[in-house]
């Protein structure tokens, strides 16, 4: 007879850890954007040297999210602040902790890395230049997964629409009526091509009002009558985020939220309205378009602001798109300063209003007008010639522009994406 034995299972900080709420700490590094004032920025590590996302740089942000949430044990705060002799059996079960939460958000499918997290050596300083494990780890970069990417932005689209109340669409209003399944509104008479949902009350009161209460009710094609419903359409979207220097500069972070509000937009397009496309482009001194798996590694740079070349990229894209509603959803905090040459050098002036720049850059709003294409703006700054620049988009391409801020850009943004109809905003 066979026999097996059970040993008790020692469950460790790691396993006990809530990994979502984990994420929710690290938001704010998983989607740095260089902005100096954040001490855990991914922009260099503790050497001054570029650290980019190494595992290290990760590992860092892990034990700061897990000081401040007093997830530690007081024998780990005490070895971490330097009360003393550090224990070096704290150090390495510190040390362990990390790996482990690492581990897990590898294994759950929120993150990988190149190869499986090292034990690093023992006997050095956990934290700091030179510290022990960084020479081990510096060398390991890690990525989010769709997972991850998924996850925060899930997390952004209801911290967003949280303090709205429910907010569950399903599809885009429009002014036109249709025929469908959907019963929103009265009756019409049927011709070819309607849905056949017959309104059999409205028939049959039709036939009866021609031939009277006699049976068999002789009913022609002229009696059927077929619900209405309001008629949805699909929509494709541009957004365009100006990542020029000015981002991050006068002692405000403004990329990261507009990222946060690109992912929520994904996320809400890809759970709500799965027939809508969603592209992001980045304009600085030219204009890219990154895939959204990539944004949140999306940083600032180069300095200017080539809005031209930003619209320019996104009516291509949009070319492309069958969907019968096309938008641009522009978040800039400058004015347009850098355009594209025809022999294609850029064309540079941050000073002033530059006419020869907003020449071009109107001769682009000019053709999205044409193409059908509606420039919505979110202005992230208050300068009098950027908000006359902005109104004058909007006018040419029957848009709306909105001043707003770092803290209210994503609630703005979300709520005029699903009403969609104009509303004055203080």
């Amino acid at each position: 007879m066979r026999f097996r034995t059970y040993g008790r299972y020692e469950g460790t900080l790691a396993d006990a850890l809530n990994l979502q709420a984990l994420l929710d700490r690290l938001s704010g590094f998983l989607l740095d954007s260089g902005f100096p004032a954040d001490p855990w920025s991914r922009a260099q590590d503790g050497d001054g040297q570029p650290d980019g996302d190494s595992l290290q740089a990760l590992r860092d942000a892990i034990l700061q999210a897990l000081l401040e949430s007093g997830e530690l044990t007081p024998e780990m705060v005490a070895a971490l602040r330097g009360d003393g002799d550090p224990d070096p059996a704290i150090l390495d079960e510190i040390a362990r902790l990390l790996d482990d939460i690492v581990r897990r958000l590898v294994d759950e499918g929120y993150l990988r890395v190149d190869e499986a997290p090292r034990m690093p050596q023992e006997g050095r300083a956990l934290t700091g230049p030179g510290s022990m494990g960084r020479g081990a780890a510096r060398s390991l970069t890690f990525d989010l997964t769709d997972k991850g990417l998924d996850y925060l932005g899930h997390r952004a689209l209801r911290e967003i629409l949280g303090p709205l109340g429910r907010a569950a669409p399903g599809a885009h209003d429009t002014h036109d009526w249709a025929t469908g399944v959907e019963v929103e509104a009265g009756t019409k008479a049927y011709e070819f091509g309607d849905t056949l949902n017959l309104d059999v009350a409205a028939t049959l009161r039709r036939t009866i009002a021609r031939e009277g209460l006699t049976f068999p009710l002789r009913m022609r094609h002229s009696d059927l009558q077929v619900h209405q419903a309001v008629y949805r359409a699909s929509a494709a979207t541009v957004l365009m985020l100006d990542c020029s220097h000015s981002m991050i500069l006068y002692g405000e972070d403004r990329f990261t939220p507009a990222k946060k509000v690109a992912l929520a937009l994904a996320h809400l397009l890809r759970t709500q309205f799965p027939g809508d496309s969603i592209d992001c482009v980045l304009f600085h001194d030219t204009a890219e378009r990154i895939p959204l798996a990539e944004l949140a590694r999306a940083r600032v740079g180069p300095y200017h602001t080539n809005t031209a070349e930003g619209l320019r990229v996104a009516r291509r894209l949009l070319r492309g798109r069958s969907q019968e509603m096309r938008q641009i959803v522009m978040i800039t905090d400058g004015k347009p300063s850098a355009v594209r040459l025809p022999d294609g050098r850029v064309y540079r002036n941050s000073m002033g209003l530059d006419r020869f720049v907003l020449r071009e850059t109107f001769a682009e709003v000019a053709a999205c007008r044409r193409e059908g294409i509606a420039v919505n703006t979110f202005m992230l700054a208050r300068d009098p010639a950027l908000v006359r620049f902005v109104r004058t988009v909007s006018e040419m391409t029957r848009g709306r522009a909105f001043l707003t801020s770092t803290m209210s850009l994503g609630r703005y943004i979300l709520m005029d994406f699903l009403r969609r109809r104009t509303r004055g905003r203080g």
